[in-house]
C-alpha cells in the first residue's frame, strides 16, 4: 500500500503510469506524432489498437500496484519489455534518431520497478 512505498517510489510510479497512459491514448487518438512514425517503421495498422491497449493496461497496472504490489511489478516489467521492443523496432527501421523516445518512456518504468522492489 502507499504507506509501504517511499514518496519517491510513489511519484516515479505515478509519472510512469501517466507517461504510458498518455502514450497509449495518443495511439487511440491517432496523434500524428505517434502514428506517422509507426507507419514509417512498418508497424501494421492492425496492431496499433493492441499496442495502445498494452500501454494503457501497463499504466492501469502501475496504479493498481499501489494496492496490489505484484500487479505493479508485473505492469512495470511488461512496460519495460514493451518499450524494449519499441527500441528494437526503431533500430530495425534504421530510424536511429528516434531511438531515444521509447527509452524516455521506458526509464520511469525501470525506476518504478527498482524503487518498489
Amino acid at each position: 500500500m502507499f504507506a509501504e512505498m517511499s514518496t519517491t517510489a510513489i511519484v516515479v510510479t505515478a509519472v510512469a503510469a501517466f507517461m504510458a497512459g498518455f502514450s497509449g491514448a495518443s495511439i487511440f487518438a491517432k496523434a500524428k506524432f505517434v502514428v506517422e512514425p509507426l507507419a514509417e517503421y512498418g508497424v501494421p495498422r492492425s496492431w496499433w489498437n493492441l499496442l495502445g491497449a498494452a500501454k494503457v493496461a501497463g499504466a492501469v497496472g502501475l496504479v493498481v500496484g499501489f494496492y496490489v504490489p505484484v500487479i505493479g511489478t508485473l505492469a512495470a516489467i511488461g512496460l519495460i519489455l514493451y518499450f524494449a521492443g519499441a527500441v528494437i523496432t526503431v533500430l530495425r527501421a534504421r530510424a536511429y534518431g528516434h531511438a531515444p523516445f521509447p527509452l524516455i518512456y521506458m526509464a520511469p518504468a525501470v525506476a518504478a520497478l527498482v524503487l518498489t522492489w
